[in-house]
C-alpha cells in the first residue's frame, strides 16, 4: 500500500504505474482517494479548530461563572454545545471516510521499480541468464508421474478417496528425496547464515490483508469455516505477519530467517489442477527464505536471495534460468520479481521452480512494522524468496537425474540425507 501522502503528490506518476500494470480500470481510484484525503483533512482541520475554540470557551465560561456573568455564560455554553454536535457529526463522517479511503488505497498497486520490463502477462517475462547446459539425453525421458510409478512412489486413486483432486499420497523411496530435499534445503538456507523457523500454519485474517492483495486472497487462501482463520499458502505471511505492529531495532536489521511449512492453496484460474500429475496441487511443502531490512538494502539482498536458489538447484544438478517478471505479472504489492526456472529435458523447456520478490514498505505499511534509527522512526522493506518448493523441485529432480535403465542419481549434496546411496533403483 502506498502512503497518501506519496499519492497526493504523486498523481500522474501512480497513473502512469496503473497504466504500466496494465489496470486501466484502476485509474479513477486515484482521482477518488485524492478526494477523499481531502475531504479528511478539511474536516480534521475542521474538528481540531472546534476543539481549540471549545477549551477556549470552557475557560471563559468559567471565568465568566466566577464573576457571576451567569446570562453571559450560559450563551457561550450554547456555543459550546453547538460545537460539540457539529464534533459529534464529524467523528462518524471521518470515521467512514478513513475506511473508504484506505479500502481504495489497499487496491492501488505498489511502485514498480524502474528496471521493470513493461508487459502485459507472463508471455511477456524476460530472460535474465542460464545457469548450467540444459542437456537432452539421447534416450527418452518419462513423464514425472511415470518416473514416480517405476518406484510405486505415487498414490493418487487413494488421495482421491480421502480428499479429491489436487492430493496425493507418496511413498518410499519419492518420499524419501521428498524429504531429503527439504531437510537439505533447510540446512543450506542456515549455512548461508539464515535462522531456522517453523510457523504456524494459520493466520488471521488481519494478516492475509497484510501480506496480500484481494485478489490474490480470493484465488488462493482457504478459510477455516466459523474462526477468523485461513490455511496459509506460503510461509512467507506467517513470517511477515509475526513483525505485525512491531517496532525493530535497528542495530538487529536485516532480519534473515528460513522457514519451512506446508502450504494449501485454491489454484482458481484457468489452469485448473493437474489430474495425473503433481505439477499443480492443493497442498504442497516449502522451504522459504524471508528477509527484514533497511530500505537502502533490499535490493542488495534481493540479488542474494534468489542466488541462492540458483545456486541450491545447481548442487543438484538441475540447470536453471533466471526470468525477469514484467509489470503486467507483478502481484500489486510487489517492487520487483523474478522467477528460477529448472529446465525440463522431457518438455524441453524451463518450468517455474521458485520466486523472489521484493515488496519496498508496502507489507510493513500494511502490518505497521517500522524500526527506529538516529533520523526517528521508519518503514522496512520486506523480502521473500523460495528456495525449494515440492513436488515441483522434485519433478525437477527427477527428470535431470533420470538414467536410461530407469534409476535416479542422487547428487553427493543430497547422499548424506539418502543415507550415503548414489542412485535410487525402480521396482518395476
Amino acid at each position: 500500500m502506498l502512503d497518501i501522502k506519496f499519492v497526493r503528490e504523486n498523481v500522474e506518476l501512480v497513473k502512469e504505474n496503473i497504466k504500466k500494470k496494465f489496470q486501466d480500470e484502476k485509474l479513477p481510484l486515484v482521482d477518488d482517494v485524492v478526494e477523499l484525503d481531502k475531504k479528511i483533512r478539511a474536516l480534521k482541520q475542521e474538528a481540531e479548530a472546534l476543539r481549540a475554540q471549545r477549551n477556549e470557551l470552557s475557560k471563559k465560561i468559567g471565568q465568566l461563572m466566577r464573576e457571576k456573568k451567569i446570562d453571559e455564560a450560559n450563551e457561550i455554553k450554547l456555543l459550546v454545545q453547538k460545537n460539540n454536535e457539529r464534533i459529534a457529526e464529524i467523528d462518524p463522517l471521518l470515521e467512514e471516510l478513513s475506511n473508504e479511503l484506505l479500502k481504495k488505497m489497499m487496491v492501488i498497486p505498489n511502485i514498480v521499480d524502474s528496471s521493470v520490463p513493461v508487459g502485459k502477462d507472463d508471455s511477456e517475462n524476460v530472460e535474465i541468464e542460464k545457469f548450467g547446459e540444459p542437456v537432452v539425453p539421447q534416450y527418452e525421458i518419462p513423464y514425472h508421474a511415470d518416473i514416480i510409478a517405476r518406484f510405486n512412489g505415487l498414490d493418487k486413486d487413494s488421495s482421491g478417496r480421502t480428499s479429491g483432486n489436487g492430493f496425493y499420497y507418496l511413498m518410499g523411496d519419492i518420499a524419501r528425496i521428498h524429504s531429503a530435499m527439504l531437510s537439505y534445503a533447510r540446512d543450506f538456507m542456515i549455512n548461508k547464515g539464515f535462522t531456522y523457523c517453523i510457523p504456524p500454519f494459520m493466520i488471521h485474517s488481519d494478516v492475509v490483508n497484510g501480506v496480500m492483495s484481494f485478489a490474490e486472497m480470493e484465488n488462493m487462501m482457504y478459510k477455516i469455516e466459523g474462526e477468523d482463520l485461513y490455511l496459509i499458502g506460503t510461509s512467507e505471511h506467517s513470517m511477515i505477519g509475526r513483525f505485525k505492529g512491531q517496532i525493530v531495532k535497528e542495530n538487529e536489521l536485516p532480519i534473515t530467517l528460513t522457514s519451512y511449512s506446508p502450504c494449501f492453496r485454491k489454484e482458481v484460474g484457468a489452469h485448473g489442477i493437474e489430474e495425473r500429475g503433481i505439477y499443480r496441487v492443493h497442498q504442497f511443502e516449502k522451504q522459504e527464505m524471508i528477509v527484514i531490512c533497511k530500505p537502502e538494502e533490499s535490493m542488495e539482498w534481493y540479488n542474494k536471495m534468489w542466488s541462492y536458489t540458483v545456486e541450491f538447484f545447481r548442487s543438484l544438478d538441475v540447470p536453471v534460468r533466471t526470468l525477469e517478471c514484467c509489470t503486467g505479472d507483478l502481484a500489486d504489492l510487489k517492487v520487483k520479481s523474478c522467477d528460477v526456472e529448472a529446465w525440463s529435458p522431457r518438455q524441453q523447456k524451463y518450468f517455474e521452480v521458485g520466486s523472489c520478490s521484493t515488496l519496498g514498505d508496502a507489507q510493513a505499511r500494511r502490518l505497521g512494522i517500522r524500526t527506529k534509527g538516529e533520523d526517528g522512526t521508519y518503514l522496512v522493506h520486506t523480502l521473500n524468496n523460495t528456495v525449494l518448493a515440492t513436488p515441483r523441485g522434485l519433478i525437477a529432480f527427477l527428470e535431470n537425474n533420470y538414467n536410461e535403465d530407469g534409476s535416479v542419481n542422487i547428487p553427493k549434496a543430497l547422499q548424506p540425507y539418502m543415507g550415503g546411496i548414489e542412485r535410487i533403483i525402480p521396482k518395476k
